[in-house]
């Protein structure tokens, strides 16, 4: 998390933020990087998303192929300039319910159903996304930046 303040991200230049992102990726140089979506509503998701973009410039001599952005339940769809429009999709089937025990260790941050961030909901649309892309559960992430190497 770099140690920057929760939910102040946007009390931090963004220049800062992004020459942090720099240096963890020329120790990591990754591959392919996953980053919140643009239009989130939480202001630490859309800085951390222009930062990661920033830092991620298809520059001579970078060794990436793709950026994707993905979607947080009680955040991205909550935008008014919701845009998030995914064309990537990850078959997440067999996983279901380890992902549900995992986002148990997040308890502060689920909600009771019918809200978006309950474990009900995230099945749900872990169900809905797959079918969408032909599969019983899918996450789903909109290409951001891709390039070839």
């Amino acid at each position: 998390n770099l140690d920057f303040p929760d939910n102040r991200l946007d009390s931090i230049p963004l220049l800062e933020v992004v020459k942090r992102i720099e240096e963890v990726t020329k120790a990591v140089r990754p591959n392919i990087v996953y980053t919140h979506h643009l239009s989130d509503l939480n202001v630490d998701h859309r800085v951390c998303s222009e930062a990661v973009l920033t830092a991620f410039r298809p520059l001579p001599n970078t060794n990436f192929s793709a950026v994707y952005g993905f979607e947080v339940q009680s955040s991205t769809e909550w935008s008014p300039t919701n845009c998030f429009n995914p064309n990537y999709f990850v078959n997440i089937s067999e996983h279901v319910e380890a992902k549900n025990r995992l986002m148990l260790e997040y308890k502060d941050e689920l909600r009771a159903f019918p809200h978006p961030r309950s474990l009900e909901a995230i099945r749900a649309l872990a169900t809905w996304r797959g079918s969408t892309a032909g599969f019983e559960a899918a996450e789903a992430f909109m290409t951001l930046q891709s390039r070839w190497l």
